[in-house]
Order: structure tokens, then C-alpha cells, then sequence
């Protein structure tokens, strides 16, 4: 049997592209373009070995449609790989090095679509670890991401890269904890990571797909199409897995009841401190920074976001201290901070620099050291009392009174 291939358009008509086109896209923050070789759309052409006769009696054009749609699912599958295999020319060295792998930064201005790669770059800024991002979408052997390399060494799931950076590099933020608050830290970690993660990605690729499509950060010709085909393809597996867990088998109302329970336990927990566990930073604080960034900057106009700014603002206020201390390339709207009910998205929305090699000491000050105090306001800051834009200045740990100015 022989094929053409082309690329289909919502007309009755196939426009013939031959073998061997390819198109462009490049990723976000990046001058770099890569090239797709293969077919879009398949399409018979004559019939040599009964393949056809195999459908039964229907008419020519039903066993097209047939084979037609079960060549545009198995371009779909292979343009889908072929976008998350994309890998950069030049060799990687890791030695000495934490090389992050990671997916593409979107274009709403956020570091990831990912509460987990998000998660562990801000755990790496935690720590003060100098890396480099490596965005190549490409998944771990074991299928995950994000995934680091060192030294030759490549480790994936992110809490066996904390442990595996704990021990080779002898960071640790929870040395400052009791056995017991260790456990509350991670009996807080598994209740996001297992249970609360899969509202937000309900809510993001689920509910919310159209607006998560817009996110994502391909460009070219057939740009549309290529976020159309992932977007629609990540929203299966996520309904899928969703089904597997046990949570997917409830009503969308279910699913978004358990998620507000979730972010009231979070505001509950967090209360009035600087973070989950005290005053002073642990690797749980990585994790639900993570998840509830989704949630604030990432979902507009949705139920969480609703909460997160509202009802709930101490979650807020949390997430924009950890925002303003370790991204300091991240623009955020000030007038963006608080839920006004109203879901327009800017005309403009900021671009996140690549900071491909990062560390803290060698990007922004600590605002505060134990012979120095801040004088300084944000224009957001009317000395009246205590603004979100003020609450990370006071140094962790530190009994000192905050500076009157």
C-alpha cells in the first residue's frame, strides 16, 4: 500500500507536504531553533495487500477516514516525542557541576509549569548551589523529571536528588529541625506531593486546559498546532494517572473540595510564620512554594487562585516572600497580588530571564546582616504597618528588633 503525507486543514483538502519537510521552533529564552523531520498526516493511496479489504464492506472513504486517523495518532505520539527528546548539540559536562534538566520556561513570566521543577530549583537557590539549566525536556531513564547530573552521575525524583545533593555536597536545610518536626515536615511534603499536586494539575490541564495551552512555549509555523497536540495530550495522561491514583474518579466539585482542604490545612499550618516550619527555612518550604505558586501566578480567575488571594492570604503573602528572596529576575505585578475577580491577562506579560548559571551571592545581596540594617522602602510600604513586600526583611534567625526608619 502507498501513503502521501501532508498536513490536514479544517477543509475538506489535504495539502501535500512530501517526505522529509521539516519546521522550526525555538524555546522560550532561547535564540536556538531546532528542526522536526517526519510525516504530519498520512493519507493511502492505492492498495496492494487487503489492508483495505480487512475493514469489511464499508465504502473507500470510511476505511480512509480509519487509517487517516490512526496515522494523525501516530503522528501525534512522534511529533509529541520528538518535541520532548530535543537535545542541544554540544556535550554536557557535569563534572563538578549540577546540571539541571528541566522543561522549558512558558511565556506567562513563571520559572515552570512544573510545581516539581520549580520545586527543585528553588531548593537549589535554598542552598546557595550553583547550576545550570538544561532545557531539553527530555525525562530521566525512569521517566521523570526534573533529573540532575553530577559528576557523571545522573539522579532523578526530587527527593532523592535533595538527599543525594545532602550527601555528596553536605547541604542540609532541616538540620535546624527535631525528629519530630522532621516528621510533621514530611507528613506536610507527602499530603502536596500526593495529594494536592493532582488538584492543581486537574486544575491546569484539566479545567483550565486552554489557558495552560496559551503558557506553553513553542514557537513557529505549526506552533499552534504543536500546543494544541501537547496540551491536549498531557491533559490525557493527566486523567489518566488522576484515574489510577483514585482522586481522577471523582466530580470536578469533589476534586476542587479537596484541594480548598488542602490550601486551608497549608494556611492553617502556616499561621502567621515566615515559613511552614518556623523561622528558618527547611526543604518543605521548596516543596509548598512550588505547588501554591501554581495555584497564584499560573491559574487566573480560577477557584485557587480565588482562595490564594483572598480568604486564604497568608498563602499569598508566604509565596510572594519566597518569590522576592530567591528569584529576583521574576517580575510579578504588584497590582496582580490581590483577587479582584477579574481574569484578564495582561496584554504584555513579562518574560522570566534565563538564568542558566545561577547563585544567590552572586545575583543580589541579603537585604539584611547582622551589622547592618535596611533603612529603605518599597513604594508599596506606607509605614503604616506591616506590608507582604516587607516581611522577608527581617534576618532568619536573628533576635534583633527590626530598625525603626
Amino acid at each position: 500500500m502507498y501513503w502521501g503525507v501532508g498536513f490536514a486543514s479544517s477543509r475538506s483538502c489535504v495539502v501535500d507536504l512530501g517526505r522529509n519537510q521539516s519546521f522550526s521552533f525555538g524555546l522560550c529564552g532561547s535564540n536556538e531553533h531546532y528542526s522536526f523531520y517526519g510525516y504530519i498526516i498520512a493519507y493511502p493511496l492505492q492498495d496492494y495487500g487487503g489492508i483495505m479489504s480487512g475493514l469489511g464492506s464499508d465504502s473507500w472513504w470510511k476505511k480512509t477516514l480509519y487509517l487517516t486517523g490512526g496515522a494523525l495518532l501516530a503522528a501525534a505520539a512522534y511529533l509529541l516525542h520528538e518535541l520532548l527528546a530535543i537535545r542541544k548539540e554540544q556535550e554536557l559536562d557535569s563534572k563538578d557541576a549540577i546540571i539541571l534538566h528541566q522543561f522549558s520556561r512558558p511565556k506567562c513570566g513563571v520559572p515552570s509549569l512544573s510545581p516539581f521543577c520549580l520545586k527543585m530549583e528553588t531548593y537549589l537557590r535554598m542552598v546557595d548551589l550553583p547550576y545550570q539549566n538544561y532545557f531539553d525536556g527530555k525525562l530521566s531513564p525512569q521517566g521523570k523529571m526534573p533529573w540532575i547530573e553530577y559528576n557523571n552521575e545522573q539522579v532523578s525524583g526530587t527527593e532523592f536528588i535533595i538527599d543525594f545533593l545532602e550527601e555528596k555536597l553536605g547541604v542540609n536545610l532541616n538540620k535546624s529541625l527535631s525528629p519530630q518536626e522532621k516528621a510533621v515536615a514530611r507528613a506536610v511534603t507527602k499530603m502536596v506531593e500526593e495529594h494536592f499536586y493532582w488538584t492543581i494539575a486537574y486544575c491546569q490541564w484539566v479545567d483550565n486546559l486552554e489557558e495552560t495551552q496559551k503558557m506553553l512555549a513553542v514557537s513557529g509555523p505549526l506552533s499552534d498546532l504543536l500546543k494544541w497536540i501537547l496540551s491536549h495530550l498531557t491533559g490525557g495522561i493527566v486523567k489518566r494517572e488522576m484515574y489510577g491514583h483514585g482522586i481522577g474518579r471523582f466530580s470536578k466539585e469533589e476534586v476542587y473540595a479537596l484541594m480548598e482542604k488542602d490550601m486551608r490545612t497549608l494556611a492553617t499550618l502556616l499561621g502567621d510564620k515566615k515559613y511552614i516550619m518556623g523561622p528558618k527555612l527547611s526543604s518543605v518550604d521548596a516543596t509548598v512554594f512550588g505547588h501554591l505558586a501554581q495555584a497564584m501566578w499560573t491559574l487566573p480567575g480560577t477557584r485557587p487562585e480565588q482562595l490564594i488571594k483572598g480568604e486564604l492570604i497568608n498563602l499569598a503573602m508566604y509565596c510572594e516572600r519566597i518569590r522576592r528572596k530567591f528569584w529576583p529576575e521574576w517580575y510579578v505585578d504588584v497590582d496582580d497580588f490581590y483577587y479582584d475577580g477579574s481574569s484578564e491577562d495582561s496584554a504584555t506579560p513579562s518574560r522570566l530571564l534565563d538564568f542558566g548559571l545561577y547563585s544567590r551571592t552572586e545575583t543580589f545581596e541579603e537585604e539584611v546582616t547582622e551589622n547592618s540594617f535596611s533603612c529603605s522602602h518599597t513604594p508599596d510600604t506606607d509605614g503604616s504597618g506591616p506590608s507582604v513586600f516587607d516581611s522577608d526583611m527581617d534576618m532568619e534567625g536573628s533576635d534583633h528588633e527590626p530598625l525603626k526608619c
